[in-house]
C-alpha cells in the first residue's frame, strides 16, 4: 500500500482553497492523509479547512509562525506516511496522484519528483507554462552542469508539487526555514545528494493569479531572474522583495 501524506501550506487561500480540498476527494486511491497547514490566515482559510471535515484523514494545523518553509515542515513532522507530497492551494492535482507518486519513488535511484505545470486562469497560459518547464533543465544545466549530467539534477518549484520519501526529506533536514522563497529549489539540491530528481510526464494546473497581476511579460521576467540570480548565488531574502503575495 502506497501512503502519500500531502501537505498543503496556506495563508488567506480562501478563494482557493476549497476547490483544492474538492479535487483531492477525487484521489484514487486516497491519500494517506492531508494537512493544511496555516500561517495565520485572516480570511476564513482556517474555517473553511475545519468545515471540509467530510474528507477522510484531513488535518488542520495552524502554525505560530507563516512561512511555507516553516509550515511545511511542520506538516511533515506530523506526518506518518512514508512519502510526502507538498502542493500549494491553489494547485489542482490528477486523480491518480498517488499512483504515479508510488510508482515514481517505486525506482531506488530517484530521490524526488514533481509534475509539468500548466499556468492556468480563463486560458492556459502556454509561455509561461513553456518557460517553467525548461527552467527546471535549463538552470541547472548552466549553473551545476556537473549534478546535471552525473546526479540527474533537476530544479523543481512549488507549482509542479513535488513529492519525496520522508525518510530522506529529514536526512537532508527538509526545508530551510530561513528561506522566504526558492525552497523548493534548495531541497531538491539536497535530495540530490540521495539521488535523480525527475519531472514526470503529467500536468497540474496552477493559478495563473500572479501573472494575471504582473502581466505574462513581467512575470516571466521575474520569474526567470529570480531562479537565475538566486543559483548564483544571490540570498533569497534579497529576492523576495520582488515576489510578493498575490491574492
Amino acid at each position: 500500500m502506497v501512503r502519500v501524506s500531502i501537505v498543503i501550506p496556506t495563508l488567506n487561500e480562501a478563494a482557493v482553497l476549497p476547490r483544492t480540498l474538492r479535487h483531492l476527494q477525487l484521489l484514487d486511491p486516497p491519500a494517506w492523509e492531508i494537512y493544511v497547514v496555516d500561517g495565520g490566515s485572516q480570511d476564513g482559510t482556517i474555517e473553511l479547512a475545519i468545515a471540509a471535515n467530510q474528507i477522510t484523514n484531513l488535518k488542520v494545523i495552524q502554525s505560530e509562525q507563516a512561512g511555507r518553509s516553516v509550515q511545511m515542515n511542520q506538516g511533515a513532522a506530523a506526518a506518518t506516511g512514508d512519502l510526502l507530497c507538498f502542493l500549494h492551494a491553489d494547485t489542482l492535482v490528477p486523480d491518480d496522484l498517488v499512483a504515479v507518486i508510488g510508482r515514481t519513488l517505486a525506482d531506488s535511484t530517484i530521490a524526488a519528483g514533481g509534475f509539468i505545470s500548466l499556468m492556468t486562469g480563463e486560458n492556459i497560459r502556454w509561455g509561461i507554462s513553456l518557460h517553467n518547464f525548461l527552467k527546471t533543465y535549463y538552470a541547472p544545466l548552466l549553473f551545476r552542469p556537473h549534478l546535471f549530467f552525473a546526479k540527474g539534477m533537476r530544479l523543481l518549484f512549488g507549482d509542479q508539487v513535488i513529492f519525496c520519501r520522508r525518510q530522506q526529506f529529514w536526512q537532508c533536514s527538509g526545508f530551510d526555514p530561513t528561506l522566504p522563497i526558492m525552497e523548493e529549489a534548495d531541497l531538491c539540491l539536497k535530495l540530490n545528494q540521495h539521488g535523480k530528481i525527475r519531472q514526470v510526464n503529467r500536468v497540474v494546473h496552477s493559478s495563473d493569479r500572479r501573472v494575471a497581476h504582473w502581466g505574462a511579460w513581467k512575470a516571466t521576467g521575474i520569474y526567470m531572474a529570480i531562479g537565475l540570480l538566486w543559483i548564483s548565488g544571490v540570498p533569497a531574502t534579497t529576492l523576495k522583495q520582488f515576489y510578493q503575495e498575490i491574492r
